[in-house]
């Protein structure tokens, strides 16, 4: 009950201890993945968090034993300072509380902070991996080839227009075990889709026999000079495509089809299409099943939802499912935000929304900033000023005797604002 006595101790632990593992069930590891932790020793001092992490899966299913090395004779000598009776029966109340009581306490006290910080920089980390991979630049107006590799049952090829809609799909065989008749047939069926659909850029999944199709797809290229390749990361493409989602949208096709859609389109816009997929499936982190689902769900959630926001959408093209991040407006009122489109055509204004059902002026006012259009009939429609904020840059471009559309576009006349004219009390 030594407040002090317990301080120091943990600091001396946390300063020069050590936390050793060793081999606890060798059935348990069979792939051999925790062998470099079978005779592991680290200071506590130095422990990085994707060690912990390892450590703890380890001992969570049996093949390693944790424990610390102190220097027990230093912590032994410290209390006995602390309590100077010479007398044999406290020397022994020293020995059995450090050993089985305080000692223990502070390697699991240690043992949770080092877990937290672990799993705390890993779904930092995750997150921003994820962000910056929502985040790449989309690849706009072109007609794309998605290629998703296979060995034994053939790649599965699609084509999309560059909205992203779905031309065609087909499967052809290109690398062995396909004998050399089914390779030729394939080249064949390849270049006969670069010419029937003008496709620009070929989008090759990056799984099983990617190597392989990339050879294939460059020799096809060598007569189609103006097509180019990129080799494009597929995690959780067949994820995406064995989802409800992906049934709703093309519920006439296989599994694998739908899979090349999806390498085609996050080739075009990434944020469109990856929102689709569970982050958790996208293959940007370490150990994400070892840390505490529910913040790192709630982490990687208020990362999508950030960078759709940052972006904005296209709200006459985007689907319901990229709507619902957006601030303000959840399943219900993104789906009736698609109905109303296809009854009435595209929206021309941002005000036109307030016509969808059940959009309220607090959802409006939440949501409209974020959504663009990008041939509307008022420029500001397809940028980031809100609404109620209109008519300060319509102020602007009068005093400037320019239009709305030339003041967004003209960086020089941006530069001749002097922006403290324009402040409100809001």
């Amino acid at each position: 009950e030594d407040t002090k006595l317990r301080a120091w101790t943990y600091q001396e632990i946390l300063q020069h201890s050590a936390i050793l593992s060793s081999l606890k069930d060798q059935a348990a590891d069979e792939k051999l993945v925790f062998q470099i932790y079978y005779d592991f020793s680290e200071k506590v001092s130095k422990m990085q968090g994707y060690r912990t992490l390892a450590l703890n899966r380890g001992e969570k299913i049996g093949a390693l034993k944790i424990s610390f090395e102190h220097n027990l004779d230093k912590i032994l000598r410290f209390f006995a300072i602390r309590f100077p009776q010479k007398n044999s029966y406290i020397e022994e109340a020293i020995s059995q509380a450090v050993k089985k009581k305080i000692l223990s306490a502070m390697e699991r006290r240690i043992r949770t902070e080092l877990t937290e910080d672990a799993e705390s920089g890993a779904i930092s980390l995750f997150s921003e991996n994820l962000r910056n991979l929502l985040l790449v630049p989309p690849l706009k107006g072109k007609t794309v080839l998605g290629f998703d590799p296979a060995f034994r049952t053939g790649a599965k090829l699609a084509v999309v227009d560059e909205t992203g809609k779905l031309l065609t799909t087909q499967v052809i065989y290109p690398v062995k075990p396909a004998s050399a008749g089914q390779i030729a047939q394939a080249k064949e069926d390849l270049a006969a889709l670069l010419g029937q659909y003008e496709v620009e850029i070929i989008a090759i999944g990056n799984g099983t026999a990617s190597r392989e199709s990339e050879s294939f797809v460059a020799e096809i290229l060598q007569d189609f000079p103006d097509v180019s390749y990129v080799i494009v990361n597929e995690s959780g493409a067949s994820v995406y495509s064995a989802s409800e989602l992906a049934r709703h949208e093309f519920p006439d096709l296989t599994v694998e089809k739908r899979s090349a859609i999806s390498i085609a389109r996050r080739l075009q816009d990434p944020l469109a299409e990856l929102v689709k997929i569970d982050p958790k499936s996208i293959g940007v982190g370490q150990y994400q099943h070892d840390v505490e689902q529910n913040a790192l769900k709630k982490s990687l959630d208020q990362t999508v939802e950030s960078c759709v926001n940052l972006v904005g959408v296209n709200v006459n093209t985007a689907s319901k499912h990229l709507l619902t991040y957006i601030s303000g407006l959840g399943p219900t009122l993104a789906q009736n935000i698609v109905n109303y489109r296809a009854e009435h055509g595209p929206f021309t204004s941002r005000k036109e929304l307030m016509k969808v059902p059940r959009m309220g002026e607090k959802a409006f006012e939440q949501s409209a900033g974020f959504l663009r259009i990008p041939d509307g009939k008022n420029p500001l429609d397809n940028s980031a000023v809100h609404p109620e904020s209109y008519p300060i840059v319509e102020r602007m471009a009068k005093d400037l005797k320019c239009s709305v559309a030339d003041l967004i576009t003209d960086k020089a006349l941006k530069k001749k604002l002097k922006l403290t004219d324009y402040l409100t009390d809001k």
